[in-house]
C-alpha cells in the first residue's frame, strides 16, 4: 500500500513577490488531498536584496558557489521561509509533528539551461534545522545533470490533476502565468508534454515599478486604459525564442524590460499584457494538438487585460480559457501544492521530470533530503 504522507509546499518564484505555502496529503501518485493555502509578501527591502542577488549570480559558473553577500542574502531567505512556515503552522492550528517533510524550491537567481546551470537559492538543511521538519530541497538540479533542462518542475502535479478533471477525449492545458509563464499540455490518452512558454508578469511589473513605484498592474487596470503598440510587441513576439521546434526554459532576464521612455505607462502595461497572452496562443503551436481547454493559475490569472486577450486568441483557435478556481482548483495554492507533491515524490524515488516536460534522456527523480537533529 502506498503511504500517505503530509507535505507543506514552499514556493517562491520569478515575480519575487513573496512565499506561496501550501498543504497536501498525498502519497506521490494519484492520492492528492489539498489543505490550506498561505500567501506571505516579502517586503520591498527584502525584494531589492533578492534583485541583488540576481546581479550577484550572474557571474558564477558554479551552482554551489555562495560569495559572501550572496550567502547572507540565502539565510536570510531561508530565514523568513522558517517565519512563513510557522505562520503556516500557527493560523491553521497545525502542529511540527502532523508534518511529514516540507517541499523548498528557495528562490532561482540563475537559470542557464544551455550551460546545464540553475542555481536556487535557499539553505535546506538550515530550514530542517530551524524547523524540525525533514526538507526535499535542490530538485532541478538532477534533471540537468541527466540532459533535461531543469523546468518546468510543476507538469508532474498538473498531470495528477488533471486525471481527476479531464472529460473523455479532452485535451487539457495548464497555464501557468507567473514572471515566466509555461504549459503543460495532457491529452486524452495522458501524453504530456510541457515548457516555458515566454514571459509572463515580470515585464510587466518592471514597466509599472519603473514607472509607478508600485510593484504590479493591479487587475490589469492599468494597462486596460491603454493600447498596444505593434512594433514594441513585434519585437518581443520575433525573439528566437519563439522559433525552431526545440524548446528551451526561460531565465527571468532573457526578455529585456521595456526602456524608460519607450511608452507612455497605459500603453507600456497594455503591450507587455498583450504580449504576455501572445506568448502562450504562439508557443502552444508546438503542443500535439490544440487544447479543449486552457486553464490558468498564478498571478497573471488576476490580470483583467492578460486574460481577455488570452481568452480572445485562445477562443479563435476553438480553445476555451478558464481559471483554476472555474476549474475547482487553487491558482494561488498550485505552484506550492506541486512542491509538495514532487517533495513525496522524491522520497519515493519517483520521478520528477520526463522526456516530455524537460526534454531529459529518460524519466528521472531528483531532490536532496535534509533531516533536522533528532
Amino acid at each position: 500500500m502506498d503511504i500517505v504522507r503530509t507535505a507543506i509546499g514552499l514556493m517562491s518564484g520569478t515575480s519575487m513577490d513573496g512565499i506561496d505555502v501550501a498543504l497536501l496529503r498525498t502519497d506521490g501518485r494519484g492520492f492528492i488531498e489539498r489543505g490550506p493555502f498561505l500567501g506571505v509578501p516579502y517586503d520591498g527591502g527584502f525584494r531589492e536584496r533578492l534583485k541583488r542577488g540576481l546581479d550577484l549570480a550572474r557571474p558564477l559558473t558554479d551552482r554551489t558557489a555562495r560569495p559572501d553577500e550572496l550567502r547572507d542574502i540565502e539565510i536570510e531567505l531561508t530565514e523568513r521561509h522558517v517565519d512563513a512556515v510557522t505562520a503556516f503552522l500557527d493560523k491553521f492550528s497545525l502542529s511540527r509533528d502532523e508534518i511529514d517533510l516540507l517541499g523548498f524550491h528557495g528562490q532561482t537567481v540563475l537559470h542557464r539551461p544551455d550551460d546545464a546551470l540553475t542555481i536556487q537559492i535557499g539553505d535546506g538543511a538550515l530550514l530542517a534545522q530551524r524547523t524540525g521538519i525533514s526538507v526535499v530541497y535542490d530538485m532541478r538540479a538532477n534533471d540537468m545533470v541527466h540532459g533535461g533542462q531543469g523546468a518546468p518542475l510543476v507538469p508532474a502535479y498538473h498531470a495528477a490533476l488533471a486525471g481527476r478533471f479531464q472529460k473523455e477525449g479532452q485535451t487539457t492545458c495548464f497555464v501557468n502565468i507567473g514572471g515566466i509563464s509555461n504549459l503543460t499540455y495532457i491529452g486524452a490518452e495522458g501524453r504530456i508534454a510541457a515548457f516555458d512558454s515566454g514571459p509572463g508578469n515580470t515585464l510587466i511589473d518592471q514597466w509599472v515599478e519603473m514607472q509607478t513605484g508600485k510593484t504590479y498592474d493591479p487587475g490589469g487596470e492599468i494597462a486596460g486604459r491603454g493600447k498596444v503598440m505593434p512594433d514594441i510587441a513585434a519585437r518581443y513576439l520575433g525573439s528566437p525564442f519563439f522559433q525552431g521546434n526545440i524548446r528551451r526554459s526561460l531565465d527571468r532576464g532573457d526578455f529585456k524590460p521595456l526602456a524608460d521612455g519607450e511608452a507612455s505607462l497605459e500603453d507600456g502595461a497594455r503591450t507587455l499584457a498583450y504580449v504576455a497572452a501572445a506568448s502562450i496562443v504562439k508557443s502552444a503551436g508546438y503542443l500535439p494538438e490544440s487544447p479543449s481547454v486552457y486553464i490558468v493559475c498564478g498571478g497573471g490569472r488576476l490580470n483583467g487585460t492578460i486574460m481577455a486577450e488570452f481568452a480572445d486568441m485562445a477562443g479563435k483557435k476553438g480553445s476555451t480559457v478558464m481559471s483554476a478556481e472555474q476549474a475547482g482548483f487553487d491558482g494561488d495554492a498550485m505552484e506550492a501544492e506541486a512542491w509538495a507533491y514532487l517533495a513525496v515524490r522524491s522520497l519515493e524515488g519517483l520521478p520528477l521530470t520526463y522526456p516530455g516536460t524537460t526534454g531529459v534522456s529518460q524519466p528521472v527523480t531528483g531532490g536532496v533530503v535534509a533531516e533536522p537533529a533528532r
